[in-house]
């Protein structure tokens, strides 16, 4: 009895806590796409279908019960097969199917079918990350949980809690923000292929009622239209690893006008990197940026202070201290449950593996992007 009343406290206590009613819906995201709205429309009239069934058979019923009860003298009539009460029941849930069929059929044709698309936008699924290249713009770019988040994560004092209230308050959404965020322009028909470099994930952004699995070796493609200006957000909806609930998607649909200013900064920025990729760097640049990659990308399994934890341990490690070319090639291509990074620039990697050849007391050498290049 004692335990069942802790549990109730305890069940009582979250389901009028302010985090859980403030996740507390009716129903589904009606979404900002003509798909999604259809979908939304689809699942109404379906639901009040559903509804006034329930009404007719639960009334039928309760209505026999209480009206047709024993107490009142009523005896059980022996009857059967009755033709047409065979033909009513059969027949009226077949125009009922016909009637949700046809509307079910349209949506889902239009989810399937795409004529044109205005631009095309490349999501590969990565452990635990979404890289979205733009290849008609020449650019790309790679999605991570946003550092924010994952202090909050880390911090294992009291205020914790407190600090993720903040940061919802914020506006950087708790779990559900990210470092680059995915950049759309507005009433544009947009084209996703979306593929896996590792396991089975899945895109999934509620309001443009999207949802499609990035399987590795495979391309799958979606569309969406949005329609209105703003934020959204979504998830990877399968279970793709240790860090699944980790991995977040969020959109901006921003004005065409604002779209154009967005890709020339984005190819301005590429261009930078590549030439960033041709010079020598000081040690002290690299292992500034290193840091910043190691917190975002490494530190997940390696620890922040490099003494591991899902991963092997990078502090004194012979990787991080001996010869670099096992160090970048192990880095590069992935080893065993260690994902590959060669989505990051050669810039991007010299400086993590750099940062992890001289943090954490190692004495590993110095890597350039110059070695990266030649190490692919």
């Amino acid at each position: 009895m004692k335990r069942l009343l802790t549990l109730t406290s305890a069940l009582v206590a979250l389901a009028s806590s302010k985090a859980a009613m403030a996740e507390y819906g009716l129903n589904m995201t009606q979404g900002i796409t003509e798909v999604s709205k259809d979908i939304y429309d689809l699942h109404m009239m379906v639901f009040w279908v559903c509804v006034v069934i329930g009404i007719v058979v639960f009334g039928a019923m309760f209505y026999a019960i209480i009206a047709h009860r024993k107490s009142k003298g009523h005896k059980a009539a022996h009857f059967h097969e009755s033709t047409t009460v065979e033909f009513i029941w059969t027949g009226i849930p077949i125009l009922i199917l016909i009637a949700m069929a046809i509307p079910a059929s349209k949506t889902l044709i239009d989810i399937e079918v795409l004529d044109k698309a205005d631009m095309t936008i490349k999501v590969t699924g990565h452990q635990w990350k979404w890289q979205y290249d733009y290849p008609e713009e020449g650019i790309g770019f790679i999605s991570n949980l946003s550092q924010s988040s994952k202090d909050v994560m880390d911090d294992r004092e009291k205020g914790s809690a407190a600090k993720r209230e903040a940061l919802d308050a914020s506006g950087d959404t708790y779990l559900l923000s990210v470092d680059n965020r995915l950049v759309i322009p507005v009433d544009t028909t947009v084209r996703f292929l979306i593929t896996s470099n590792d396991v089975i994930h899945s895109w999934w952004v509620p309001a443009f009622a999207v949802k499609q699995d990035a399987n590795p070796g495979f391309i799958n493609d979606a569309w969406a239209r949005p329609t209105e200006i703003g934020t959204y957000r979504g998830q990877c909806a399968e279970l793709c690893g240790k860090e699944h609930g980790f991995m977040p998607i969020v959109i901006d649909v921003v004005s065409k006008a604002d779209y154009a200013v967005w890709v020339a900064e984005q190819q301005g920025a590429a261009a930078a990197a590549a030439v960033a990729a041709t010079r020598q760097w000081s040690e002290d640049d690299l292992m500034a940026q290193g840091e910043t990659l190691y917190n975002t990308n490494c530190a997940g399994c390696h620890m922040t202070d490099g003494t591991g934890g899902y991963g092997p341990a990078i502090k004194g490690s012979d990787i991080a201290n001996d010869d670099a070319a096992d160090h970048l090639n192990i880095v590069i291509n992935g080893k065993n449950g260690m994902p590959s990074f060669k989505m990051l620039g050669d810039s991007d990697l010299a400086a993590v593996i750099t940062y992890e050849r001289r943090a954490f007391g190692n004495t590993g050498s110095v890597v350039q992007p110059s070695d990266v290049t030649s190490a692919r």
